[in-house]
């Protein structure tokens, strides 16, 4: 057993041709820059827009941002081992990236959280919205937000940082809390115990956001207004909510009892799934069911012919 700190850690996730490589190098590439472009550009079109400074375009902005960090916690790595011959990374490497996309995993369902309640106050209490989502209550919420999921990653990363580890190969393109727990000499009740909160935890939030969504439907079904709301901005956040925590549950179930003499490809595709697909669809979701956001986007950017004086 060596120290942790000297360790480096072999992934093993690309195992493919260096042709095959080439193309998904390719491919990764640009679903990076088309994330990164569409969130910025959602955001910008956000902030430079005055008509857009209500509550819930600045908790979408705070989705897209955070989808940025995810989407940046997972490809700049895959992008230099697809060009490499060896896919290694240091140990505080991989804790730092184990640390960067679980905050981005857990403040994207708080922030989901944030935004179901958002709609609650907006469609079930309108006359009482505005006093209540003042500006002083909107940065609370995305305090809290960022405070409570940093402050679980690091307490997740700190856990699993105290383990004496025997082996060094990852099975996977990044590393993960568990593939890294996994490779312990010690017992890790602990790291269970606390990886299971937080998945009650989160998938719990989940439920309550359904529960909050029942209400959502008897208030639009009373009102065409309502409706309208709802379809413009609830139905986007449920198809956000339920893509990503299908995502993480299937990756959590796999990792721990899928079968490790699975395809290559589909296990790379299911683990980093929670990394790549909202990041990539979520600004495109909002973008195309939000009119406001539409609009701006147009405005903002289309090209206006010249007039001649």
């Amino acid at each position: 057993m060596e120290n942790n700190s000297e360790i480096v850690f072999v992934l093993h996730g690309l195992n493919e041709s260096l042709t095959h490589r080439q193309i998904s190098f390719a491919f990764a590439l640009t679903s990076y820059a088309f994330t990164v472009v569409v969130n910025l550009t959602l955001i910008a079109t956000v902030c430079v827009d005055r008509t857009l400074h209500a509550p819930i375009y600045v908790f979408l902005c705070n989705l897209c941002f955070n989808g940025v960090c995810g989407a940046s916690s997972f490809y700049p790595k895959l992008l230099r081992d697809l060009l490499a011959d060896r896919h290694v990374i240091s140990y505080g490497g991989c804790l730092t990236q184990m640390f960067a996309a679980y905050s981005y995993c857990f403040c994207e369902f708080t922030g989901l959280t944030v935004m179901a309640y958002d709609r609650y106050v907006a469609i079930c209490q309108p006359l009482r919205y505005r006093a209540l989502m003042t500006q002083q209550k909107v940065l609370q919420l995305l305090l809290l937000t960022w405070s409570f999921s940093l402050l679980e990653a690091a307490v997740g990363v700190a856990l699993t940082a105290r383990l004496p580890l025997c082996g060094r190969h990852v099975r996977k393109l990044f590393c993960t809390n568990w593939e890294v727990v996994k490779l312990s000499c010690v017992d890790t009740t602990l790291n269970n115990i606390y990886g299971f909160v937080l998945m009650f935890s989160h998938v719990s939030q989940t439920g309550l956001i359904l529960v909050s969504y029942v209400h959502l439907v008897r208030a639009a079904v009373r009102s065409r207004s309502d409706r309208r709301k709802f379809f413009q901005t609830c139905l986007p956040h449920l198809v956000t909510l339920l893509v990503f925590t299908f995502s993480i549950v299937f990756d959590s179930m796999y990792s721990r009892y899928g079968a490790a003499g699975g395809a290559q490809a589909l296990q790379n595709a299911l683990a980093a799934e929670f990394l790549v697909v909202p990041p990539l669809f979520n600004p495109v979701i909002y973008g195309m069911n939000l009119q406001q956001i539409r609009s701006g986007i147009l405005h903002k950017f289309s090209v206006r012919p010249e007039i001649p004086r």
